[in-house]
């Protein structure tokens, strides 16, 4: 179980850092930010990949594995916007 939860924080620290390089826009939050909101998003992108019916699902499995390492990215990605989108500053 232990080993699960560090493979799935070095995933998420991982997408990240590739959502942090897909996604336009400044680095404020810097590379440790967008680390932890990889994090954020590999868990949000493995949530809602299981809702829809075709993450895992299983316990115990393999944690580091294609379809997770693109879960992960998108979720990241998908959170990465969010957090831009509802951190940016409005010029007036």
């Amino acid at each position: 179980m232990l080993i699960t939860i560090i493979a799935w924080i070095i995933l998420g620290a991982l997408a990240g850092w590739i959502a942090g390089m897909l996604v336009p826009g400044d680095e404020r939050f810097g590379i440790v930010g967008t680390i932890v909101l990889g994090i954020v998003g590999a868990l949000v992108g493995g949530f809602l990949a299981n809702a829809l019916g075709f993450g895992s699902g299983r316990e115990g499995g393999d944690v580091v594995n294609l379809q997770s390492i693109i879960v992960a990215v998108i979720g990241a990605a998908l959170v990465v916007l969010v957090v831009n989108f509802a951190t940016r500053r409005r010029t007036a």
